[in-house]
């Protein structure tokens, strides 16, 4: 029995390819916020609906960086949202990175 590999994270980082932060400052909350109904299991209404951010897209912030990650597994929950935020980080010239964040890694839990 092979094991699965796991999907790999994209991670959008506020910064344009030409060096300088992406502005507004509070992009990468609304980027995720626009994602939160991409959620295991859909979305939820009546007493299990709250409110907060996809699991497949959320906001951080990476060694003093403001940056989104992006779950590949979105890719295949909804390819409309993936390429969404892959577009959106094409459209406004921001660097992406394959990365991996590292539970413990000791870096914010909020962008």
């Amino acid at each position: 029995m092979t094991e699965q590999p796991k999907p790999r994270e994209v991670f959008i980082q506020g910064i344009t390819t030409d060096g300088r932060t992406f502005r507004p400052s509070d992009w990468a909350e609304r980027l995720a916020g626009a994602m939160s109904c991409f959620r295991p299991g859909g979305t939820r209404s009546g007493r299990d609906a709250y409110l907060g951010y996809s699991p497949y897209c959320v906001p951080r912030v990476v060694n003093g960086v403001k940056c989104v990650i992006v779950n590949e597994a979105l890719k295949s929950v909804e390819p409309m949202a993936w390429e969404f935020v892959m577009n959106f980080a094409r459209d406004n010239k921001l660097q992406v990175v394959d990365a991996c964040l590292l539970p413990g890694s000791g870096e914010s839990g909020k962008a």
